[in-house]
């Protein structure tokens, strides 16, 4: 039996929501979990974001932003700020990564649509929260040289990996005013498909103020779903058409895949030797594969160099697959 979230009960209580069923649901790479009501056939689900280790503010900011503006966020019933217990809209069961392994010829129909809820945040001025500058940029690029690094046992150049980053960031950074809201996790396993066609947005708490892009890699660039390349080209093309992008946007779309690669490739490390997560080291080279395609970019010269220096080619060969002890 799953233990419930101290004060479950008195919150559910008060929401009108004491006699539903609940039934755990899965968790993520954080703290946070989710549990599903049943109540006559009538569903929520409920968020447990226990601080100190979480803190629900931001998801449910964000979430009455998106809201505001016209986006699929799940509507909030109650909150418990303190206790981290929010009470929300469910959106069903419908996963879009899970969905798609059972209906796989609806991919590009189903990404085209995701591309076009992008497209529509990014007609919205941009929210309220904190920019995606280069100080954020570089402290998650900097987690593959303090937790990759390592764990292959490799003694890297890390001020040469910052100062790499600088080189190819810096063109990029005047490109991202006055920005667009970055949900920064938008994936297949981030958008849930509706009985009405719509697609809902959970898991933005950490949701920043940057560059068009970065979402767009997010979704195409999958840590843990195959996008193939033709269908990767497909969609930055529906978004190009939508948007009217140039060729600046192709190399910020490397630029931004590359950061993003090179971060969670650490987190991935970090998950499995900080956390005990070795699950997610089966992804790394699903990432590292994208982010070697990022790297042929001429927009990333400096940063090719950095790995051409203090990567090894075996390593790179096998697409930075780690055997943790």
């Amino acid at each position: 039996m799953t233990d419930m979230p101290e004060g479950l009960d008195s919150f559910l209580g008060n929401a009108g929501w004491a006699d539903a069923q609940i039934d755990p649901l899965p968790g993520d790479a954080s703290f946070r979990r989710y549990f599903r009501l049943n109540r006559d056939g009538e569903t929520a689900r409920v968020m447990d974001a226990p601080p100190p280790e979480e803190n629900p503010g931001p998801f449910l900011d964000v979430g009455e932003w998106l809201c505001a503006n016209g986006h699929r966020a799940p509507a909030t019933y109650a909150a418990d700020r303190d206790r981290g217990l929010v009470l929300i809209e469910d959106f069903g069961v419908d996963r879009m990564r899970d969905w798609l392994d059972d209906n796989p010829a609806a991919e590009h129909e189903t990404y085209a649509r995701a591309i076009d809820a992008l497209v529509e945040l990014h007609k919205s001025p941009p929210g309220p929260f904190e920019p995606y500058d280069m100080a954020v940029y570089q402290r998650e690029a900097a987690l593959l040289t303090e937790w990759f690094c390592p764990a292959a046992g490799l003694d890297v150049d890390a001020a040469g990996f910052a100062a790499a980053w600088d080189a190819a960031l810096v063109p990029m950074m005047a490109r991202q005013q006055p920005g667009v809201t970055v949900l920064r996790d938008y994936h297949a396993e981030n958008i849930m498909l509706l009985p009405n066609g719509e697609q809902g947005l959970i898991d933005y708490q950490d949701a920043l103020v940057g560059h068009p892009a970065y979402d767009l890699v997010s979704l195409l660039q999958d840590a843990r779903r195959d996008v193939a390349p033709a269908l990767e080209r497909a969609m930055l093309d529906h978004y190009a058409a939508q948007a009217q992008t140039d060729a600046d946007f192709e190399a910020d779309y490397a630029r931004l895949g590359a950061q993003r690669n090179a971060k969670i490739v650490g987190i991935f490390t970090r998950l499995s030797k900080r956390d005990g997560k070795d699950r997610y080291l089966a992804m790394i080279p699903r990432v590292w594969e994208a982010m070697e395609r990022d790297l042929l970019h001429p927009a990333l010269a400096p940063v090719a160099e950095w790995f051409n220096t203090n990567i090894p080619q075996d390593l790179r060969d096998r697409h930075g697959e780690l055997h943790l002890g």
